[in-house]
């Protein structure tokens, strides 16, 4: 088995390297920053494709998350569990098309002022406080080593094979300028007992989504294409919380636990490939959007395919 370099410690970074350790081959994650400090530290968590294409390949990335979320959700330490909760719509012709990775999908009755059509349904919700470092122990039980810095080069790699997870650092490591950022600012608060999950993508206020998580509930949200801020606006954090209360006013009373702010790692199609550049194999998987830990695992065993042994 070939010795493998992974730029990037977020989740599509860590799973990725962890595939590829159980595959039997000597990983290294290289990366500018620690897990907590990457975008996916600020993600809601929830398994649900957002801002991604090509509809095909998502719907088969994620069928493979899900299976794999399953049997994590079976792990206390892992982080993840299996949440009721609904999609609101709010427009007569929503799409629908990640339904067919979810088969226990039923309209949703109880609907908001304003709200045409939703679908109920169970599922997986990642804690990322808690599945990020468990990743980092299964890496690290799998034999993977850590390293943390910055790399602007692949050619100073040692490794002959390097996959690039690096979100909005890729384009420039591969000569891509076809990803954008996508600013999402969000605020936690405590969770005064909430289990069900609402996200409302076309509430005419803004995104707003509410994501329960153990003791804390994830509260957002925005999509600010091209704005790359990372300090959180409390003008943007007060609007936020009007939504999301409005929404579901046992939040009202709510304390705010910590706020944050992501950028999304946006393209026209997420990229999964794999060229010879520098001198190596490199094998891109990058341009998620939204939907980092959504198709985590199925981008994963795309990227051990294209390494083979």
């Amino acid at each position: 088995m070939g010795e493998i370099a992974v730029v990037g410690s977020g989740v599509i970074g860590l799973t990725c390297a962890l595939r590829l350790a159980g595959e039997g081959h000597r990983v290294e994650v290289v990366a500018a920053s620690p897990p907590r400090d990457t975008v996916s530290a600020v993600a809601g968590g929830l398994w649900f494709p957002y801002r991604a294409a090509p509809a095909d390949a998502v719907l088969r990335w994620g069928r493979v998350s899900l299976r794999r979320f399953d049997e994590l959700a079976r792990d206390p330490s892992s982080g993840v569990h299996w949440r009721p909760g609904a999609v609101l719509h709010r427009t007569p012709d929503p799409d629908l098309s990640w339904t067919a990775a979810v088969p226990d999908h039923r309209p949703a009755t109880a609907l908001p002022d304003g709200v045409l059509s939703g679908v109920e349904c169970t599922l997986p919700v990642a804690s990322m406080p808690t599945y990020l470092p468990w990743l980092v122990r299964q890496c690290t039980a799998a034999g993977v080593t850590f390293r943390q810095a910055e790399i602007d080069d692949l050619g100073v790699l040692p490794q002959p094979t390097v996959v690039v997870a690096a979100g909005l650092r890729s384009g420039p490591l591969v000569g891509d300028d076809g990803l954008v950022p996508v600013r999402g600012q969000v605020v936690r608060l405590a969770n005064p007992g909430l289990h069900r999950w609402l996200i409302d993508d076309d509430n005419p206020a803004g995104l707003t989504y509410v994501i329960p998580r153990g003791d804390h509930v994830v509260c957002g949200g925005t999509a600010d294409e091209g704005a790359t801020d990372p300090t959180p606006s409390p003008e943007v954090e007060h609007a936020i919380l009007d939504r999301v209360r409005a929404l579901v006013p046992e939040l009202r009373d709510a304390p705010v636990v910590s706020r944050a702010v992501g950028l999304r790692p946006a393209r026209s199609a997420v990229r999964v490939d794999r060229v010879e550049r520098a001198g190596k194999a490199v094998v891109s998987c990058y341009g998620h959007g939204g939907s980092g830990v959504t198709l985590s695992w199925g981008c994963a065993e795309d990227v051990v395919r294209l390494i083979g042994s």
